[in-house]
């Protein structure tokens, strides 16, 4: 029997869920077609708060790599829009032309930040605060100005502000309402959290109606309906979400504020279905992440013909932490004739707790910061308990009076983690049946804590119950294929002598055969620095920018990035530059912030060509080795120039080009203390004085900009190279993979770092360690341009 066509489009949490669970019940049923109109695999939206908030980094949220489409047979273009739906010809057309058939065709759309229709709402610093690009647009403007406003008081809204915060600017919110995140919290509750709030530095204009954003060129601020006005450098939406049914209503599906679906999340056409925040179902549209996985459930089952009871609405509860403030809410949050409230308000300890009854049952339920009731309450609710014969309230108790709540109280079927709706009796059995010790392999096991994870504390102790209080001290490995750490696993390919990355898998016992996305490149790395001259580089292990010698952009092309030492160039090479671009219409010639000269825009079919045109060995702009040694024009034309940067920029250049390190290395040689180019927060930076050469390293730039520290002054140019070369060497061989030089150096300490690097004999032998490891990179690039065969590096399933 051939395989059904699915469809799929949207790449995001709902819709992937909703794969994950028909693989689980029939995995060769379905090839699988995914479109995605963003450059990344399946992320969880909800962990964007904590990359604005420095919390977290961007591969840390993605929920399925790369990896996982190709090990599951899923084809996947990233980035590339659908635009139309035919459903005569069960087809859909995306924008690059591609008409792909379906079978099953499941909409997965989501919905989009909504941006206020107000005059100005379309200049630059204007953003919504739905994606990852979204993130990074607001992390690089807070590097360039100084002051933000939020439109919006409620979850995101918050957020957006504490990660602004952090990054350094100085924050106004506005708000239309009289209170913050009026959908959840009443009045008290909302009083309570915009203290909280402002004691972190926030500020907030409440009851206030944005009319116009100001500016030319870019915003400069706001102007509301009362005619007042406050100024700004960037602008962000947070007042709701819109679901995108644009292509549903072009197919002519039934639209009302969603998708329509039945329950089994079918649409007006028996062969189209909707999953997530674009659809609605019983007229309620859902942005809460258990409701979508709920669906996801039940969709699967129903085409997988598993039997299904369908889907009936949720119930549902709110349990957040807002900028480090916690607060729960379920049910009905404000008060009407029909109820009435028991309320518990403690400004001493900054708590608020209100459960709404309605006919001797729990109607509503609102804490804030003391949330440790919510399930025992919100269970209460949902089971529609009689609560007349429960204590209503109580004051100044002593702490040992009243038993609290634990989980040997808790019944099998309470609901510990919301957004995955796993149940305490769900997490015991597997606890039981597989034999789980930590955290990580009952979050693995069963999703428990696997999305927003405020529920970990809840899930810990459920396995401790479980457990008699047995629970392991947690132990992570590179990845999930391992448990071994980075230097258990450099020790035991040393000792065993292993040489290939099928062997370390084999023999190490790795839990996937082929390895994943993170151990791949790992391994790769690790047996590059550990066997330099005889392990042979593994192409397909590296990252997907690496083989492709080039960045992927945000519109699918990519950006070449040609290597120009030290900054240098020549009319040759700006002739050459200028041919390519002109003969493959790039879009954009930029110079970077590398000091080089970059393409931008180049289509993917063109990169073989337009590399081997050139004649000029990659910038690495992608790669975990050095991207650039940057320099000023220093003593042969400054008239402060104290020292030689250039010719001392363009040997470092040329002594690291190629080398593998474990993240990116970036360099700064400066010819005065002036530091035009930034030495001072390089990995390693070099600057000019009278009698020599000052050392700086450890520093990083980025979203955490880490100062490098001095590490001392040398007299000759020759003396800096071989304590370049120690300096790189030793960070190869102890850093871990993918550990830029700044928190290196924060876990091995600067003073043993300097006390190596003062070591003449310990400085001597790394360098004659790296030579030997150099011998192997002189003139990588030639092997490209010479090799047809290799062009095929360019050959990737993704798009």
């Amino acid at each position: 029997m051939s395989k059904q066509r699915l469809v799929m489009i949207g790449n995001g949490m709902a819709g992937v869920r909703c794969m994950e669970e028909i693989l689980k019940r029939d995995g060769e049923r379905f090839d699988i077609t995914i479109f995605g109109d963003e450059p990344y695999p399946n992320y969880n939206r909800i962990q964007l708060s904590n990359i604005l908030q420095g919390k977290t980094k961007q591969d840390e949220i993605m929920m399925n790599d790369w990896s996982w489409y190709e090990e599951n047979g899923i084809t996947l273009y990233t980035n590339e829009r659908v635009t139309e739906i035919n459903r005569e010809q069960k087809t859909v057309v995306s924008e690059a032309g591609r008409v792909v058939a379906y079978d099953v065709l499941l909409m997965a759309t989501g919905s989009s930040a909504f941006i206020l229709p107000v005059p100005g709402h379309q200049l630059p610093g204007v953003t919504g605060f739905r994606t990852i690009d979204d993130c990074n647009m607001m992390i690089q403007t807070a590097g360039d100005y100084k002051k933000a406003v939020v439109i919006g008081g409620g979850l995101l809204g918050l957020e957006a502000a504490r990660g602004l915060l952090n990054l350094g600017m100085e924050v106004e919110v506005v708000h239309l309402m009289p209170h913050l995140m009026e959908v959840q919290l009443d009045a008290p509750a909302g009083e309570l959290l915009k203290k909280d709030l402002e004691a972190q530095g926030m500020k907030f204009l409440m009851e206030k109606k944005t009319a116009e954003i100001l500016g030319h060129e870019r915003v400069t601020g706001l102007r509301f309906d009362d005619g007042t006005e406050t100024s700004c450098d960037l602008v962000v939406m947070a007042v709701g979400i819109r679901p995108n049914t644009q292509l549903a209503k072009a197919a002519g599906l039934a639209v009302n504020r969603g998708i329509v679906v039945n329950d089994y999340m079918e649409t007006s056409d028996p062969s189209i279905f909707a999953v997530g925040e674009c659809n609605e179902h019983n007229g309620l549209t859902y942005g809460l992440v258990a409701p979508l996985y709920e669906q996801a459930v039940v969709l699967a089952d129903h085409i997988c013909d598993k039997g299904t009871a369908g889907y009936h609405g949720s119930v549902l509860s709110t349990q957040l932490k807002v900028s480090g403030c916690d607060l729960f809410s379920a049910g009905q949050i404000y008060e009407d004739d029909d109820t009435k409230a028991i309320a518990a308000k403690d400004d001493v300890a900054g708590t608020y707790k209100k459960v709404l009854v309605r006919d001797n049952k729990i109607a509503g339920i609102v804490l804030y910061g003391d949330v440790s009731d919510s399930n025992r309450l919100f269970r209460i609710m949902k089971q529609g308990a009689d609560i007349s014969e429960y204590t209503k309230a109580s004051i100044l108790h002593k702490g040992n009076e009243e038993e609290e709540l634990s989980v040997a109280s808790m019944p099998a079927e309470e609901v510990i983690c919301g957004c995955n709706g796993v149940t305490k009796g769900a997490i015991v059995q597997a606890v039981l049946e597989n034999d789980l010790k930590t955290f990580e392999q009952v979050k693995s096991c069963t999703k428990a804590g696997g999305s927003c994870g405020k529920c970990k504390p809840l899930v810990v102790q459920v396995l401790e119950h479980t457990l008699g209080g047995a629970v392991q001290e947690e132990k992570l490995g590179i990845c999930e294929c391992t448990k071994l750490d980075r230097d258990e696993l450099v020790e035991a390919i040393k000792n065993m002598g292993l040489k290939t990355a099928k062997e370390v898998r084999n023999v190490l016992g790795w839990k996937h055969e082929e390895g994943c996305a993170k151990c791949r490149p790992a391994l790769n790395f690790y047996l590059g620095m550990i066997w330099p001259q005889e392990h042979e580089d593994e192409k397909q292990s590296r990252l997907v920018n690496e083989r492709m010698h080039a960045n992927i952009q945000k519109d699918g092309t990519y950006s070449v990035i040609p290597r120009m030492y030290g900054g240098v160039t020549d009319v040759q090479q700006l002739r050459k530059l200028a041919d390519v671009a002109e003969k493959y219409n790039v879009p954009l010639i930029k110079l970077t912030g590398g000091q080089r000269l970059g393409l931008f825009g180049v289509k993917k079919e063109d990169l073989p060509a337009v590399w081997e045109e050139l004649g000029m060995p990659s910038g690495y702009a992608y790669g975990k080795t050095l991207r650039t040694v940057k320099t000023c024009v220093g003593a042969a034309f400054c008239r402060f120039g104290t020292q030689d940067s250039m010719s001392l920029g363009i040997a470092l250049e040329k002594m690291f080009e190629g080398v593998d390190t474990p993240h990116k290395v970036k360099m700064g040689v400066s010819a005065c203390p002036r530091s035009c180019v930034e030495s001072g927060v390089k990995d390693f930076g070099v600057i000019g004085v009278e009698n020599g050469f000052q050392i700086y390293i450890g520093g990083n730039g980025g979203t955490e900009v880490k100062e490098a520290k001095h590490l001392c002054t040398l007299a000759t140019q020759e003396e800096v190279l071989r304590l370049a070369g120690a300096f790189v060497q030793y960070y190869r061989e102890t850093g871990k993979y993918l550990e830029r030089t700044a928190p290196w150096m924060e876990r091995l300490g600067f003073e043993h770092i300097k006390e190596v690097m003062m070591d003449e004999a310990r400085v001597a032998e790394l360098y004659a360690r790296y030579e030997q490891v150099a011998a192997k990179y002189r003139e990588p690039w030639a092997e490209v341009l010479e090799k047809p065969e290799l062009h095929a590096l360019y050959e990737v399933k993704h798009v």
